[in-house]
């Protein structure tokens, strides 16, 4: 991942497009300052007067020149804590801290090789973690870096747990370091960080006992355990040997069971088991409640209860005529279609009907059923030979700011072949595909 602080975006009226900035420039220093993330950044900019230093990005000619772009100094008074109306491509200037875990569930190593670069990228950064919701393992956590946490006292942290248990921790995560996972726990509860706690469950290694043992553990921690999210690891066919096992109903039931006992303990409602989980139960998905302010909602917890209470409030804004006929069909993974075709015989009219195509996932093995993991290539099959009046993706296919999936196919390309195929359907893409209401919006346009 690319280092330093490029621009990604200057917000308008900004101080930033005041003095001419734009995406694609790189800040080189604030004050004499380089600073290493946001962080630090944020401190800085609190100051009224400012000197920037910037390098701006290279300028392409009518006639195809490529001209290196020149350096400018600015200096800038500003109210206190005036913000510059800067975004940049990433938090963190000085490089992400790498992972240094071969973890035996990791994803990133379950991929093939030629997909974009930025998805081999292993991510085990506290300072993103903070700001941008990613899980850490603790096992690269410097001194220097304690020090800044407690400092700053930067709250909360998300901490991949998986066990207590310190030779499993390190047989899992196959690093040593991976056994001090209480000593940091400690830490954070001395240091008064809050934490949400991730586990991936990899059935005969971590769950049963092992699970109950490290639920028993947590309970020490939980002043500062905010959540603990308990997913199923995913396997894709690229995946070598036969260690990792599929999550079986009995083993989804004895989670949610073990989980209600957890926090039933606690006398706080703490743990919760992803949707997965429930669906391979054969439970029903739980009330809002059980997911309190959904704050592991990108870990897959919760997503299916916001879906189906976003559909239960829009359902009444249907129109009950259009026009004319219309057919909208939605694309998205087995998890999420088995839920939107419950909706199917109440949105369909005389005149509109709704479909939910199932996209299977050849490009990573049918194991996989999120729609975040659907590829291009797999909806270009999907579509083969079908007519089509109304399509809709969701982004959370995509990589965020663009139309590309994750295998380099864009949707503009999809366009294009549909076309070359004699089709002219609309595609439409919905930004939150946990809710209702985009999609409400384009059933109901006659």
């Amino acid at each position: 991942m690319k280092k330093g602080m490029v621009i990604s975006e200057v917000r308008e009226g900004s101080i930033a497009q005041e003095l001419g900035l734009s995406k694609g420039d790189t800040i080189l220093s604030i004050n004499g300052i380089q600073p290493k993330d946001i962080i630090e950044l944020s401190f800085i900019v609190q100051d009224e007067n400012i000197n920037l230093a910037v390098k701006k990005a290279p300028a392409i000619q009518d006639d195809g020149t490529i001209l290196p772009g020149e350096m400018e100094l600015f200096e800038i008074e500003k109210d206190e804590d005036e913000d510059l109306g800067i975004d940049f491509e990433c938090a963190v200037f000085d490089g992400i801290k790498p992972c240094l875990n071969k973890c035996i569930f990791c994803f990133v190593d379950q991929q093939p090789k030629g997909l974009r670069e930025s998805l081999y990228v292993k991510d085990d950064d506290w300072r993103t973690s903070y700001l941008q919701g990613t899980y850490i393992t603790g096992t690269n956590l410097k001194e220097e870096d304690w020090g800044r946490i407690e400092a700053l006292r930067l709250s909360p942290l998300y901490v991949s747990i998986h066990t207590t248990n310190p030779d499993l921790r390190v047989k899992m995560l196959n690093n040593k370091r991976a056994s001090e996972i209480l000593k940091i726990l400690d830490r954070f509860k001395k240091a008064n960080i809050e934490i949400h706690g991730q586990i991936v469950l990899c059935p005969e290694i971590n769950d049963g006992k092992e699970l109950k043992n490290t639920l028993e553990d947590l309970k020490k921690y939980k002043k500062i355990l905010k959540s603990l999210a308990i997913v199923p690891v995913g396997v894709s066919k690229y995946r070598k040997g036969d260690l990792l096992k599929p999550l079986t109903v009995e083993n989804a039931n004895n989670i949610i069971d073990m989980l209600d006992e957890f926090n039933l303990s606690l006398k706080k409602h703490i743990a919760m088991a992803s949707d997965e989980i429930f669906l391979t139960a054969g439970r029903e998905i739980p009330d809002k409640k059980y997911y309190g302010d959904f704050v592991q909602i990108e870990d897959g917890v919760g997503a299916i209860r916001l879906l189906e209470d976003s559909f239960q409030r829009c359902k009444k804004k249907l129109k009950k005529r259009l026009s004319k006929k219309k057919k909208v069909s939605l694309l998205t993974g087995s998890i999420a279609a088995e839920i939107f075709n419950r909706f199917k015989k109440e949105i369909n009219t005389e005149n509109l009907e709704f479909e939910v195509i199932e996209v299977k996932n050849e490009f990573f093995g049918d194991k996989i059923s999120v729609a975040g993991l659907i590829t291009g290539s797999d909806i270009l099959k999907t579509l083969d030979g079908r007519n089509f009046q109304h399509i809709i993706i969701p982004s959370v296919m995509l990589k965020e700011g663009t139309d590309e999936f994750l295998d380099g196919i864009t949707v503009s390309f999809i366009k294009e072949t549909l076309l070359q195929n004699g089709m002219k359907p609309n595609i439409h893409i919905i930004k939150d595909c946990y809710n209702f209401d985009e999609i409400l919006t384009i059933l109901n346009e006659n």
